[in-house]
C-alpha cells in the first residue's frame, strides 16, 4: 500500500513540474540573411505574456510544452510557433522571419474631392458624425453610430438589453474573452496593440476571427468610424470594457 502511495505521489509530482511553466530561450532572425532581429513582439497565446528580442536577436518568455508563441514585426510575416519538450529542454531555438513584399498601388482621393486649397478642402472633408450618447447616473458613454432617427434606440438597447444581445459572441467564447484582463495587465502586450491597427494579434490572442471582433465591437454599440481608426490596444480595451458589463449583466439574470 505505502509503494503504491509513493508511486501515486511521485506521479502527481510529475504531473505538477510537467505543468508549470519553465523560462524559453532562443533568438529570432531574419530568414534571408540569418541577421538577428531587434524588437521583435514575442507573445505566448496560451500564458498571455508577452516579451520584445534584443539587440542580440535573443528572447526569454515563459512558457510550457504545446503553447503557442506569437511572433511579429514591423515589415515581416506574423508566425506562430507550437512550443515543444525539445526547445525547452535545448533551449537554442532559432525562429526565422520572412520579408513582407509590398507592392505599391496608385492612391486614389477623389471622393473628398480635393483641390489643394485648405480654405476649400476643409470644407469638402466630411466631419466624424458618430454620436456618443451619455446616461445620467452610468458613469460610460456608449458609441451609436451616425446621427440618425435609429442611432439612440440602438444606443439604449445596448444598455437595457445587452445580454440577450451579446450572449451569443461572449457566452460562447469565455475560455477566450477570460484572457482580456491579463493581456490588459502585460506591458509588453499592450505595447505591441498601441502600434498596430490590423486586429491580426488580438483576434491570435482572443483566438477568434478578425470579422468576430467587428461584429462584438458593433453590437457593444461602437461606430464604424471608431472601429476603423482605433489601434488594437483602443479595441482591447473596448471590447474589455463591454465584456465586463456583459459578466455583470448576466450574473444578474
Amino acid at each position: 500500500m505505502k509503494r503504491i502511495l509513493l508511486i501515486l505521489s511521485l506521479f502527481t509530482f510529475g504531473v505538477t513540474l510537467a505543468q508549470n511553466p519553465e523560462t524559453l530561450k532562443g533568438t529570432v532572425v531574419n530568414a534571408e540573411n540569418g541577421v538577428p532581429l531587434t524588437n521583435v513582439h514575442v507573445v505566448n497565446l496560451n500564458q498571455v505574456v508577452g516579451t520584445i528580442t534584443n539587440e542580440g536577436g535573443t528572447f526569454e518568455i515563459s512558457a510550457q510544452a504545446n503553447d503557442t508563441l506569437y511572433f511579429s514585426f514591423i515589415g515581416f510575416k506574423t508566425i506562430q510557433v507550437r512550443v515543444t519538450n525539445d526547445m525547452l529542454k535545448f533551449q537554442n531555438t532559432e525562429v526565422q522571419l520572412t520579408e513582407l513584399a509590398y507592392a505599391l498601388e496608385q492612391v486614389v482621393v477623389s471622393p473628398f474631392q480635393l483641390t489643394g486649397y485648405l480654405e476649400i478642402d476643409s470644407k469638402n472633408i466630411p466631419v466624424n458624425t458618430s454620436r456618443r450618447y451619455s446616461i445620467s447616473g452610468l458613469e460610460l458613454g456608449y458609441e451609436a453610430g451616425d446621427n440618425n432617427p435609429g442611432a439612440f434606440a440602438r444606443a439604449m438597447g445596448s444598455i437595457f438589453n445587452p445580454a440577450d444581445l451579446l450572449y451569443n459572441l461572449f457566452g460562447n467564447k469565455p475560455k477566450q474573452m477570460r484572457k482580456l484582463r491579463k493581456m490588459k495587465e502585460d506591458d509588453e502586450i499592450r505595447n505591441l496593440l498601441a502600434s498596430k491597427f490590423d486586429r491580426q494579434t488580438l483576434a491570435a490572442l482572443l483566438q477568434v476571427e478578425t470579422s468576430e471582433i467587428e461584429d462584438i465591437l458593433r453590437n457593444c454599440s461602437y461606430s464604424d468610424n471608431f472601429i476603423q481608426t482605433a489601434n488594437d490596444l483602443q479595441i482591447l480595451d473596448a471590447i474589455s470594457q463591454c465584456y465586463e458589463e456583459y459578466k455583470v449583466l448576466n450574473r444578474n439574470n
